[in-house]
């Protein structure tokens, strides 16, 4: 059983404060009879009918709190109502070693360092599925995992603004990034599992060689889209002259296509070359149209609400303290 809102629990302790406050107080009506002294009454009676009437405002209390357990609205899920959903499995394993911060692309008119274009990117074709779990691996000279796959693309989204350079030792394991994914991806139970690489180097680190990651991955079923992102030829990198500020220098920053090409090829997935922000844009919106395959989300189409019941039983206590308060145990000024 779950709540709906349970934020209005919280009435409930207050409830139970004000109810035992007022019996520490007691009544505030005066005695219809006065008598100078008490002793010529005599002492009173505890009859089954005196101790009854004075547990009656049990019953408004109890009422009270059953209303607010209805206002909670809450509810069991439909056992043959899951949402079933078509969708895949897809982490994007992304390159953040310093080469990254070559600024060759644009965002905009603005130009723009490659690690920035990639987020903004992915973050477009993150926000273009819809039932796909997709995780985040980012790696230089070691991999690390920023987001397991999740259907919740606003946390996504926070992790995907995370990732940066310098964050880990300066490096491209391609190979530690493959593996890193596979290890997110090998207790899927999805039919279709692939990790979209994207990297501006060539693997010069890591115990992993790519190839075996690739053979790895082949095993397992799961395709690896590769990227190669950065133009041709020199580009401009930004560095620290002797006085502190950022200068541009032209550097020359290879790309492993044949490698890439090969990951690509024994899983089953396809190479791309993306030169600008147009073309890497391009890229992921082809990918975008991966096939897909029914998964079963941890979600129910239907609740039975069970807020009836508790406002039924706070209505019949509520009923029962004024058909007896105004009855049998009707008290007499």
């Amino acid at each position: 059983m779950s709540l709906h809102n349970p934020s209005v629990l919280i009435l409930i302790p207050l409830l139970i404060a004000l109810f035992v406050l007022r019996i520490r107080r007691g009544p505030r009506r005066q005695p219809g009879l006065k008598f100078p002294y008490g002793g010529l009454l005599g002492k009173p009676g505890t009859s089954l009918k005196l101790k009854l009437s004075k547990s009656l405002v049990y019953f408004r209390l109890v009422a009270v709190i059953l209303l607010v357990l209805a206002l909670a609205r809450p509810q069991t899920p439909v056992a043959d109502s899951k949402v079933q959903s078509e969708g895949i499995d897809i982490v994007l394993a992304i390159d953040c070693s310093t080469s990254m911060l070559a600024e060759d692309f644009k965002l905009g008119a603005q130009r723009q360092n490659r690690i920035e274009v990639v987020k903004s990117v992915v973050k477009d074709f993150i926000m273009g599925r819809r039932n796909d779990r997709i995780g985040i691996v980012a790696f230089a000279a070691r991999a690390y995992t920023v987001c397991p796959l999740t259907l919740d693309y606003g946390w996504l989204l926070d992790n995907l603004a995370r990732v940066k350079t310098g964050l880990v030792e300066d490096g491209t394991a391609i190979g530690s990034g493959i593996a890193t994914s596979l290890n997110r991806l090998r207790d899927s139970g999805a039919k279709s599992k692939v990790i979209i690489l994207l990297t501006d180097g060539r693997n010069n680190t890591g115990d992993i060689s790519p190839l075996t990651a690739a053979e790895a991955a082949k095993a397992l079923k799961i395709k690896i889209y590769t990227i190669g992102a950065g133009s041709k030829g020199p580009v401009p990198y930004p560095v620290k002259d002797f006085f502190g500020n950022t200068v541009y220098q032209p550097v020359e920053i290879d790309i492993d296509e044949d490698a890439l090409i090969k990951i690509a090829d024994m899983t089953g997935g396809r190479y791309f070359r993306a030169t600008d922000t147009q073309s890497l844009r391009n890229i992921y919106k082809e990918i975008d149209s991966l096939e897909k395959t029914s998964i079963e989300e941890k979600g129910y189409l239907e609740y039975n609400e069970l807020f009836g019941g508790f406002a039924v039983a706070a209505l019949l206590l509520l009923l029962m303290e004024i058909l007896l308060s105004n009855t049998i145990l009707r008290k007499i000024p």
